[in-house]
């Protein structure tokens, strides 16, 4: 809690010094020259350090209406989401730990002074990017009867077993877009680099995925995984990353809901350094089981003052929040066999 109040002030003061400096740019003053990405000591290009998804908090993932024919939104658009996201900042920081929600008596989620929010957010007007529309493609009819049926079981208000509960319900997996995606807080992604292997950590569940840059084949189709089996190499200055061999049991959206995929999925990820504090991640999804062609999501992963660590992720310790949904449950079916 600490951490993500202090984070929020450095934040705040980061972001008006950035608008101040641009203020007080000498007219006229010449653009740098193209910035290079540097290299590690073996040769590689050096993308470590710890990331985050939060200047792409409150885009939407697929573009609504009023944004149609446009990726960004325009100056008097962008003015009023910094405005909003200022304001925000504002009131988290008027949060207190002693007495959370004070100020909102409505609100149903963490208290304010855990959450996280942009620096300085992004103009996009979606997430996804391809196709050019930022609305994902058609489903297949397979795809369709999937999708229905996930549906089915998660709002069916049933709670018999575990299983008839979400991956994030049961702090099992957000899968690897919905680890790098923005939520409400939590969206860290920490990259280690050795000759020949890059590692990907993310700070939701703690996933980790070592990835081998030496040409080795996928493993076998009988193993599938929840984060897929990655293989990594380099094109140019980008990391690419392919993975294969999913379940279908995550989504692709944050915290692993949203879109569905098949056990099909060829998920192709892009990691591109673009300045010292940003990088560009992209991600194509290839199902063709559940879609009718790729459709593809592109943001940016930045450097954010007083974010130099990723921090334990707990979920529900010792699954007891598992354990107490489906006791619930039960004293609720006792309690109803009683008015009966």
């Amino acid at each position: 809690m600490a951490r993500r109040r202090a984070a929020a002030l450095i934040a705040f003061g980061a972001a008006v010094a950035t608008v101040a400096g641009l203020l007080a740019a000498p007219a006229g003053q010449q653009a740098r020259s193209p910035w290079k990405t540097p290299r590690t000591a073996w040769g590689d290009p050096d993308l470590q350090g710890t990331y985050t998804s939060d200047n792409s908090i409150g885009v939407p993932f697929e573009r609504p209406p009023q944004y149609a024919g446009r990726d960004q939104l325009t100056d008097a658009e962008y003015a009023e989401r910094e405005k909003a996201n200022a304001q925000q900042v504002a009131k988290d920081l008027s949060d207190r730990p002693e007495a959370p929600f004070a100020e909102d008596a409505a609100a149903n989620n963490a208290p304010r002074h855990w959450l996280d929010r942009p620096a300085r957010p992004s103009k996009a007007t979606s997430l996804v990017v391809e196709p050019a529309d930022g609305r994902l493609p058609p489903m297949t009819p397979e795809g369709q009867r999937r999708l229905a049926s996930r549906r089915a079981t998660l709002f069916s208000g049933r709670s018999d077993s575990p299983e008839d509960h979400s991956n994030y319900d049961r702090c099992i997996t957000r899968g690897v877009t919905g680890s790098i995606l923005p939520v409400i807080y939590g969206n860290g992604t920490d990259i280690l680099q050795g000759p020949g292997v890059v590692v990907i950590r993310n700070e939701m569940i703690h996933e980790a995925r070592v990835i081998p840059l030496d040409g080795r084949p996928h493993v076998g189709k009988g193993i599938r995984m929840y984060m897929g089996d990655p293989r990594g190499h380099w094109e140019g200055d980008s990391l690419v990353v392919v993975s294969t061999n999913f379940t279908d049991k995550t989504g692709l959206g944050g915290n692993g809901g949203g879109a569905i995929h098949s056990v099909g999925l060829n998920l192709t990820e892009r990691f591109t350094r673009t300045a010292p504090d940003t990088i560009r991640y992209e991600f194509t999804v290839d199902d063709p089981a559940t879609y009718m062609r790729l459709w593809k999501v592109a943001l940016d992963l930045t450097r954010k003052p007083g974010y130099s660590m990723i921090y334990e992720y707990a979920c529900h310790e010792g699954n007891y929040g598992m354990a107490n949904m489906l006791s619930a449950a039960r004293a609720d079916e006792r309690a109803g066999a009683q008015k009966k």
